[in-house]
């Protein structure tokens, strides 16, 4: 049995790797990928032969690591962030019967919520959801409900892909819904570039970011109805402090 190894890079690439990934890197013959992750990880692995494919080429790439694979090849694919968190783990998982003899190994990582909370503080301590806003695979109105469910429940809500040339005011559009329901100065935040060169970060207000640009780069943090502002950080608070009181 070969395996294939799903590499989770962390959302900066090589600074956010964990031990097991970069084992599995320098442990491989060939490592796949999107053309922008290996552009990250190709100074630090230059001694291994790289394949990539560009965005929408996902169902290619993951055929051409589990063809190499099924050669009998030690083949790591990379994705950014986490493997399982909109990675390329569960397509991999589903192509796999059509090449007996090959195993998949996911290799966890740090996902872009983990990474963007970090920056922003501690927005993510108690219940959250995570939301993405394309709708390339999933129908708007299904994200409508999902986001409008997840305000009435009043989880933190991490949403990935906010924002794109041809989808501009999708975050803007997300806003409005949210607002349905929650405080206009709910205590939100975003990062762009999470680890990367270009880093960026900022704390706001639900209204204001409602009229904010992102991109497809960036990770926005909606608070619950307990997030506040401490010291410039987004904190969601467990109750650790309140039920101390309450005793």
């Amino acid at each position: 049995m070969t395996k294939l190894a799903v590499v989770g890079l962390g959302p900066g690439g090589a600074h956010d790797m964990t031990v097991r990934a970069i084992d599995a890197l320098e442990a491989c013959d060939l490592i796949v990928g999107y053309t922008t992750y290996i552009e990250l990880i190709a100074d630090q692995f230059a001694d291994k032969e790289m394949l990539s494919t560009p965005m929408r080429k996902e169902v290619d790439r993951c055929h051409l690591a589990l063809q190499e694979a099924a050669k009998g090849r030690k083949v790591a694919m990379v994705c950014s962030g986490d493997p399982g968190i909109y990675g390329m783990a569960g397509l991999l998982f589903e192509l796999v019967s059509e090449y007996p003899g090959v195993e998949i190994e996911v290799i966890p990582g740090v996902s872009a919520s983990n990474g963007g909370a970090a920056v922003l503080g501690a927005p993510l301590m108690h219940d959250w959801c995570s939301i993405s806003l394309s709708d390339l695979l999933t129908p708007w109105e299904k994200i409508e409900a999902r986001l409008r469910a997840a305000a009435e429940a009043d989880f933190s809500i991490s949403i990935y892909n906010p924002s794109s040339r041809k989808r501009a005011d999708y975050l803007k559009r997300a806003c409005d819904i949210l607002l349905e329901t929650k405080d206009p100065e709910t205590v939100c935040g975003y990062v762009r570039n999470i680890g990367r060169d270009g880093e960026e970060a900022r704390v706001l207000t639900l209204v204001e970011l409602r009229d904010t640009p992102v991109d497809m780069f960036t990770c926005v943090f909606i608070g619950n109805s307990q997030t506040v502002l401490i010291d410039g950080h987004m904190v969601t608070p467990r109750g650790y402090l309140q039920r101390e009181d309450s005793e």
